[in-house]
């Protein structure tokens, strides 16, 4: 390995947790104290995020000091179903106390996958969210890729009860990849999903996503449930076992809940 480390690279979680990290800037839109670092071992380098438990804004309904868990468990998530959708995540001591520190992954300038586009610009191969008007009262449209690897994200965030997937939070890699970023507010036992890819709701399940719920359910009967309660509460893995199992029986993707706003905002 070497400058280009990525996310599917022998060693890169070893490199993340052993790795000297130097902190070469902040990321100033973030919420959360967010900084972007470099990291060494045995002449291996990468570029990460490091966060800080420290520089954690508190929330009214996620607890004090456990965002940086959650983004580690929402990665052991997404590798135990073999969906390969969150960037190597660990928690470890860092410059600034302990934090979550993630591998950075390059993205693609010239080709997002969500958008807000003019209501008669919706190109074919997209999905269309919702309708609403720009700041100048135009009609435009929130819409989403029709990728498989962005299906496989929208069952992902179902399980994990992501609270806040923005489109900024979707990332299409220089190497064609497609990544989820910023998990510190999921998994949270009471229902709280909050997406803008809503595109294939009322959709039957791909077999993909049958496969690699399944995988995910057996897996929480084994090692990973012993090592998601290394950062979160039990009451928390057992609703995230209750999650998995109810997508697989409804063998559909969900509509939104009238009980809660069913997009972040913002929306990026």
């Amino acid at each position: 390995m070497g400058s280009g480390v990525g996310p599917g690279d022998d060693g890169v979680v070893d490199l993340l947790e052993r790795g000297r990290i130097e902190v070469e800037g902040r990321l100033v839109d973030a919420s959360n104290a967010t900084l972007f670092c470099r990291i060494g071992l045995d002449g291996v380098t990468a570029q990460c995020v490091y966060k800080p438990v420290r520089g954690e804004r508190p929330l009214w309904d996620f607890p004090d000091g456990t965002l940086a868990g959650r983004e580690v468990a929402t990665y052991l998530v997404s590798e135990a179903a073999g969906w390969g959708l969150v960037p190597p995540t660990v928690l470890r001591a860092g410059p600034f106390g302990p934090g979550m520190v993630q591998l950075w992954v390059e993205t693609r300038e010239d080709e997002g996958l969500v958008d807000i586009v003019p209501a008669d610009r919706v190109r074919a191969g997209w999905r269309s969210v919702l309708r609403a008007h720009d700041r100048h009262g135009e009609p435009a449209v929130l819409v989403h890729a029709d990728h498989p690897r962005v299906r496989e994200m929208a069952a992902f965030d179902v399980v994990v009860n992501n609270a806040d997937r923005k489109g900024g939070h979707v990332l299409h890699a220089v190497d064609g990849g497609v990544y989820g970023v910023d998990h510190g507010i999921c998994l949270h036992a009471d229902p709280k999903l909050r997406t803008v890819l809503w595109g294939w709701l009322g959709e039957e399940l791909p077999a993909e996503s049958v496969e690699a719920l399944r995988r995910l359910r057996s897996c929480l009967d084994g090692d990973l449930g012993d090592r998601l309660h290394g950062h979160l509460t039990r009451a928390e893995v057992r609703a995230l076992t209750e999650r998995v199992e109810k997508l697989l029986a409804a063998g559909v993707f969900p509509e939104p809940s009238d009980e809660w706003p069913a997009i972040p905002w913002p929306a990026f």
